[in-house]
């Protein structure tokens, strides 16, 4: 046991010695003394973690940075793509305004005693048996109750029975409340179009008092009668079905709306016609 302690101490001595020697030499090439190279030696491994420590706070500094850029070029492209789908709605919405103001045009070259306003659907209200919507234009450009609305292709949206001074309100042919003489065009009989009661039908109309022996093809067109009213020849619909009343005296024609009434944008209302 003593000779292990000897040796083990010998060993020590050996390895002081040496690195006495290795300190010596080092302190003579770098002109620095040995206690100031022993304490380099021991604040090495602190120095090279603080280093460690500083580069990974560089990076996750870097990091951050480079993620709040990104975030904020992120939301700069997404305003700038909004800003340019506004401006792709809009120039839809005026392609399809310019497109019915042509065909307006076109409807008062063939019919010279129409005078005609355009409006825009502000709202829309509906129930089981009514079916309305305001425009936003009113008394002051002219408009009065009883004038009727209608498409740029001459087709019957409805008829105005509110008006303000900047809005009117305009019930549609859906409503149950509504009637309008009519006629076959291909077969000239009459009857009365209204709309808003055939059940599981309700965005179709029903022309009723057609006669018992009238004969009624499916996409015959239904227009106006003509009255003080409604200008003759106004187009209200195509037959898509027909039936004998429960009297079995008359007959009726189930008709689809010539209007896409749920999809529009723009009427225009009809302020003056000649009446025949």
């Amino acid at each position: 046991m003593r000779n292990l302690f000897n040796t083990k101490l010998k060993i020590i001595l050996i390895l002081a010695v040496l690195l006495t020697a290795v300190l010596a030499v080092m302190a003579g090439l770098t002109n620095r003394s040995i206690p100031e190279l022993m304490v380099q030696g021991i604040l090495a491994p602190f120095r090279a973690a603080g280093t460690s420590l500083t580069k990974t706070a560089e990076r996750y500094y870097s990091y951050m940075f480079r993620y709040e850029a990104l975030e904020a070029e992120n939301e700069a492209l997404k305003a700038s793509i909004a800003k340019m789908e506004d401006v792709a709605r809009q120039a839809d919405a005026t392609a399809r305004e310019n497109t019915r103001l042509r065909k307006a045009m076109a409807l008062k070259e063939v019919h010279e005693d129409y005078d005609l306003t355009d409006a825009y659907i502000i709202g829309w209200s509906s129930t089981d048996w009514s079916n309305t919507f305001t425009i936003n234009r009113g008394s002051n450009v002219g408009i009065e109750e009883n004038m009727v609305a209608i498409t740029e292709n001459g087709e019957v949206v409805g008829l105005v029975t509110q008006v303000g001074s900047n809005f009117a309100v305009v019930k549609t042919v859906l409503d149950s409340t509504l009637e309008i003489s009519a006629t076959i065009a291909t077969s000239g009989y009459n009857g009365m179009v209204s709309g808003g009661y055939i059940d599981g039908n309700e965005k179709y109309l029903q022309m009723d008092y057609l006669p018992s022996s009238s004969i009624i093809r499916n996409n015959d067109q239904v227009v106006t009668s003509g009255s003080t009213v409604y200008p003759r020849g106004l187009i209200l619909g195509h037959v898509v079905d027909a039936g004998f009343k429960e009297t079995g005296v008359a007959k009726y024609a189930v008709l689809k709306p010539a209007a896409e009434i749920s999809s529009l944008e723009q009427v225009f209302i009809l302020t003056n016609f000649r009446t025949e």
